[in-house]
């Protein structure tokens, strides 16, 4: 990564789906400044961010504690501010680690994790995403 970049890390488990379908949003037109990177509590989900334009990737959960730190920006699932979040995949360090990084965090609201967010409209996940993507190129502007 060059020093002048900024880092979008998108952070996801499992299979990676939400985390794939936020870089194939964001690849194509992030803004020339910032770096978009994978972060995935496994393989799979790494891997399918990098296949769906992330520029970098890594993988665990010291990846996770390292890259939340040097973020700017932080996408993902709600899970991943939850101890034991997404299946068990996020550790208490994991969220933690997410959770008090300073970086700016746009969250999906997910009901997979028991977790059901009042005052947010029920929208399909592809509506999430997009108003995610929207929300990160505003932010990623000023």
């Amino acid at each position: 990564m060059e020093k002048d970049k900024r880092r979008a890390v998108i952070l996801d488990g499992q299979g990676g789906g939400i985390g794939a379908q936020l870089a194939r949003l964001l690849s194509k037109q992030l803004p020339e400044e910032w770096e978009l990177l994978a972060v995935g509590t496994n393989v799979s989900a790494t891997a399918a961010m990098l296949k769906a334009g992330a520029s970098q990737g890594a993988t665990g959960e010291n990846a996770v504690i390292y890259n939340a730190a040097r973020a700017d920006l932080i996408l993902g699932p709600i899970g991943l501010i939850l101890a034991n979040g997404i299946m068990g995949e996020v550790s208490p360090a994991m969220a933690s680690a997410v959770s008090g990084a300073a970086a700016a965090k746009i969250l999906i609201p997910t009901s997979s994790c028991g977790v059901y967010v009042a005052g947010t409209e029920q929208l399909r996940l592809e509506d999430y995403l997009r108003q995610a993507a929207e929300t990160a190129l505003s932010l990623m502007a000023r």
